[in-house]
Order: structure tokens, then sequence, then C-alpha cells
């Protein structure tokens, strides 16, 4: 039948019995695949992460300073990666950078959750907080 009509025979779906096949153009097909992947592509969301790093003796000013661009990368939809990074000899005060850590997200609370908690990895005290939906 394809011969007849100068068309192609496209097997669609070769996992189903029996496989399913049509009789169409398959360069057309192949352009509309293309489209389709494309159009589901762009309505994918793109997931952004921002990093605010603290010191373990952060001043209060500061950490006010910070937690603002906290809030303003949460309300923009992004990610945050809160850190602590200890150099030194500063590692010594693992509880200040953890209770630092613990307090923003408390202060957070209402736009973001936490979907990591305090953890150390080497010299880094590293958290998450995603924004909420709204």
């Amino acid at each position: 039948m394809a011969k007849t009509l100068e068309l192609d025979l496209v097997e669609i779906s070769p996992k189903a019995s029996p496989p399913v096949c049509k009789i169409l153009e398959y360069k057309k097909f192949l352009y509309e695949q293309k489209k389709r992947d494309k159009v589901l592509k762009a309505k994918t969301s793109k997931i952004v992460i921002k990093e605010i790093r603290f010191g373990p003796n952060t001043d209060e000013h500061d950490y006010e300073f910070k937690k603002k661009h906290a809030e303003k990368f949460l309300r923009e939809g992004a990610k945050l990666k809160a850190f602590v990074f200890f150099k030194g000899r500063s590692i010594v005060f693992k509880e200040k950078g953890q209770i630092l850590l613990l307090r923003l997200a408390q202060d957070l609370e209402e736009i973001g959750k936490v979907e990591q908690m305090p953890l150390l990895e080497g010299k880094k005290m590293i958290m998450l907080i995603t924004p909420k939906k709204k």
C-alpha cells in the first residue's frame, strides 16, 4: 500500500503487539517529532542553584545582608545552597556554623523549606533550601 501511494511505512511503536505502523512521509514525520521534542524541552523548568557563603564568625550585619539576598533568590524561584566555609583552625567552630545555618533556615521558613539539613563535607557545612510553591 505504501509503495502504491509513494510514501513510507513507518513503525510508530515497535514494543506494542502487534507493532503499530503508519503510512506517511518519513522526512515530515521526523520534522514533526523534532518540533514536538523542542516544545517539550522548552516547557521544562531549569533548576537554578544560587550559593551564599558564610564564615563561622559572621557578623550580624553581614548575616542580615546575605539573608536579604537569600530571600531574593528564593522569591525568584532558585534553590539556595548556603554554606559555612571553615578555613584553617576555624574548624573547631563547627557548632557555630551549624547554629548559623539553622538560624538562616528558621528566618527563611516562610518562603523556603529545608531540603537538606546542615551537613559537614570536608571544610564546608552545606545546607540546601528550596522555594515554597505559591
